[in-house]
């Protein structure tokens, strides 16, 4: 995907199965984001969920993404799947909402609903901010705005293919940590359930495939993106900020500390 598209080009390219590589934030840091929004990604998705900011962070994050080269739109992983928390997110701004714990088309059907603007949804109007780049009408906004549901538990894989026939959704997004733990895992990276996790992602991605519709997984990192790529996933984001902040600080004192003796 070229650097700099809008939001109506972001969505577009997602919903035609475009490859998309993204990266995760979890910290309340706008000028981080700012230089990350620069890097090349296509879109900075901000942890509400997990994340360590409020409301503000999230408005301050969204903001900084949209800054002067920029090559990223702004996604939000919400705290859950709530008609306010999916409105105030796209409200900020936000080109996209990935929408935890889906369970079932029911739940699926009610993240799209909390997305769209009546009569296709119950989206309140108020888009505050997003109505500058985003819509501001609701047909607009409909074109521009993706929703994607997270797969992550027993049940949400064990009704994957009813998930991605949902009418609206735009694709499904795999939370491999809680996935792994849902198989059966002892920890979110436990190694002996690896066969049974790669037949589940299998499972998830010809799900959406058939039916047409982004499949995206969460990544520790661009060489695990890249090969999920090429598996035929459509898009990865590589994770995160917090995690990677720890990992280089590490690696340069491990090597200053190697150099001095």
């Amino acid at each position: 995907m070229s650097a700099g598209r809008t939001s109506a080009q972001f969505t577009a390219a997602l919903r035609n199965r475009e490859q998309i590589i993204g990266y995760w934030s979890l910290l309340d840091s706008p000028i981080a984001a700012e230089r990350l929004a620069r890097v090349g990604y296509d879109y900075l998705a901000f942890d509400a969920q997990h994340g360590l900011f409020g409301y503000q962070g999230m408005l301050n994050n969204l903001l900084a993404t949209d800054t002067k080269g920029s090559t990223a739109v702004g996604m939000v992983r919400v705290e859950a799947n709530d008609l306010t928390y999916i409105g105030k997110a796209l409200d900020a701004g936000a080109t996209g909402v990935i929408v935890p714990l889906i369970d079932n088309a029911r739940d699926a059907a009610d993240a799209v609903s909390a997305v769209r603007y009546p009569p296709l949804g119950r989206r309140s109007y108020g888009p505050m901010r997003s109505q500058l780049r985003i819509g501001p009408n609701p047909a607009d906004a409909h074109e521009q705005t993706a929703v994607l549901a997270m797969i992550e538990t027993a049940d949400g894989l064990a009704n994957v293919e009813e998930i991605c026939a949902t009418p609206g959704l735009d694709g499904i997004y795999v939370g491999p940590s809680d996935l792994r733990l849902a198989i059966g895992g002892a920890t979110s990276t436990d190694p002996s359930v690896q066969e049974e996790f790669e037949q589940a992602l299998t499972r998830v991605r010809k799900a959406a495939e058939a039916a047409g519709i982004a499949a995206g997984i969460h990544n520790a990192d661009g060489a695990s993106a890249a090969r999920r790529l090429a598996e035929g996933f459509t898009f990865a984001t590589v994770a995160a900020d917090v995690v990677h902040l720890q990992q280089i600080a590490t690696s340069h004192l491990e090597a200053a500390r190697g150099g001095a003796r």
